[in-house]
């Protein structure tokens, strides 16, 4: 873009000197091009010069003890140093920072050699080189880490900061090993420092502040909340919000669980987040025998990978054992993201081999022609498939019935044997079998609103929390990647076994 100077001058003489003009834009636009250049430079510099600064020498092992810590000014300068780049400088800063601030890998080497040749030496001597050596092993930007999350905001800045490296990672921006390593340290820190006793679980209300309310209501990501009624219901009567907290970032909710007090284990969200009734009601204590966990978000992108929901979930159902000491039945009422693009993957695939009957009988595919006035074969394919695309299928009795048993058995499948590494392929459903859930009853149009129906086909599942039965059935998922399943679950399978063939 010219600079506005450039035009009025472009303006001014444009009559009587049109090439003086020409000649003076492109000396301005020259000088812009060469500030730019200087600017760029000095950016870089600027961060030659702010890390050198900030990211001191590693201690020899001798006086690692011993050293002063640096000035809190440096973290200060370095996290406003980094706030106030653009994208694309904070991709060259985190990368200079993991590649040139690292690991001494030479110096490692030679502890590792040295190792070797300790091994038929005395155990004091042996465990002496592998202290070193593990000493060795650490980043030389840890410190000014663990000194940033000592200044005020410090640990917030580290959880953001994380948050972007993982951004670098997943958008392919940065395949660097050095990014990589750098996200690793990052998370074993923020585990050490984000270990579920430094936590504190807190109970939202209505009368908790209002700007605790509106992040409630900012960061929930299964059901948005529409409004300040819909968020008032959902922390009022039969409800429950709670939410883990921690000293270093006041004010700000890591990870949030929403609970719906029930008499029986819910099978639908649209009795939980669209019944109104319960509003202004007292609860009476004897109809509510069941906790329904119906949604839990984490809410900084920072701490993925570090262990919070399956404590919160933990810590919740003793909080209302506490509470309702004769309350039996924990579950949770869970969408199954995902479902839709696997099934469409699949629709595609059996079209393209022409194995259309491996997945739905004869039976089946004929009352999709009738239901579809379409005709056999790819038609009839390509006329479930848009259907389920589209969800039109919803608007019409006829259709949800010919659906229902073909992608109950499907879901089922999906949830149950789709693997990744021997491991449920879902996020939700390996989540919840890691915590020692049952995976217990699916619901036919569980979620008929527009994001249920594009993400699972409306289905929903219940992962059960028998609690005498958690922990082995987390022993059992994690060690030897069984799932616990029950016999709707499993029959759902069995008719899939029988009727599809992937």
């Amino acid at each position: 873009m010219i600079p506005h100077f450039a035009l009025r001058a472009v303006r001014s003489s444009v009559r009587c000197w049109r090439h003086g003009a020409v000649l003076k834009v492109t000396r301005e636009a020259s000088a812009v091009s060469g500030w730019r250049c200087f600017s760029a430079r000095g950016r870089a510099s600027g961060m030659e010069e702010i890390l050198a600064r900030v990211v001191v020498p590693l201690p020899s092992y001798e006086t690692r003890e011993k050293s002063p810590p640096p000035p809190e000014s440096n973290s200060l300068d370095f996290m406003h140093f980094y706030r106030s780049l653009d994208e694309v400088d904070k991709v060259e800063l985190l990368t200079k920072l993991s590649r040139d601030y690292g690991v001494d890998h030479k110096g490692a080497s030679e502890l590792a050699v040295k190792l070797l040749d300790t091994q038929l030496r005395d155990l004091a001597t042996i465990l002496q080189v592998e202290d070193r050596l593990r000493y060795s092993l650490t980043p030389r930007y840890k410190q000014l880490l663990c000194h940033i999350s000592r200044v005020e905001g410090g640990v917030k800045f580290l959880v953001d900061l994380r948050a972007d490296v993982l951004e670098l990672i997943t958008s392919k921006v940065s395949e660097s090993p050095q990014i990589r390593e750098l996200s690793s340290t990052l998370k074993s820190l923020l585990s050490e420092w984000f270990s579920v006793g430094l936590l504190r679980l807190e109970r939202i209300t209505w009368q908790s502040p209002c700007e605790i309310l509106q992040k409630i209501s900012q960061y929930e990501a299964v059901h948005p909340v529409r409004n300040w009624t819909d968020l008032k219901r959902r922390v009022g009567p039969y409800r429950r919000c709670y939410a883990f907290t921690h000293a270093a970032m006041p004010g700000e909710p890591l990870v949030v669980l929403h609970v719906a007090l029930t008499e029986e284990i819910s099978d639908n969200i649209q009795s939980i987040v669209r019944e109104f009734a319960t509003l202004d009601s007292e609860e009476d204590v004897n109809k509510i025998n069941s906790a329904i966990f119906y949604s839990i978000s984490s809410t900084q992108a920072g701490l993925q990978g570090v262990e919070l929901g399956n404590y919160l979930i933990k810590k919740v159902v003793r909080e209302l054992q506490s509470e309702f000491p004769h309350m039996a039945q924990f579950s949770s009422l869970s969408p199954i993201p995902g479902f839709s693009v696997w099934l469409q993957g699949v629709l595609n695939q059996y079209r393209k081999d022409n194995r259309g009957s491996d997945l739905l009988s004869e039976q089946e595919w004929r009352e999709v022609e009738q239901a579809t006035d379409s005709g056999a074969g790819s038609p009839a394919a390509d006329a479930l498939r848009k259907l389920i695309s589209s969800g039109e299928w919803t608007r019409s009795d006829r259709l949800s019935s010919v659906l229902e048993p073909v992608l109950m058995r499907l879901c089922a499948w999906y949830l149950y044997g789709e693997k990744r590494r021997g491991y449920a392929l879902n996020p939700v459903a390996n989540f919840h079998l890691q915590n020692g859930a049952t995976m217990w009853r699916l619901n036919w149009r569980a979620d008929t609103s527009p994001r249920g129906v594009a993400n699972s086909c409306g289905i929903m599942v219940n992962y059960r929390y028998f609690l005498s039965e958690t922990s082995r059935n987390s022993a059992l998922y994690l060690q030897n990647k069984v799932v616990a399943a029950s016999e709707q679950v499993l029959g759902l399978v069995s008719q899939f076994q029988k009727n599809s063939k992937l």
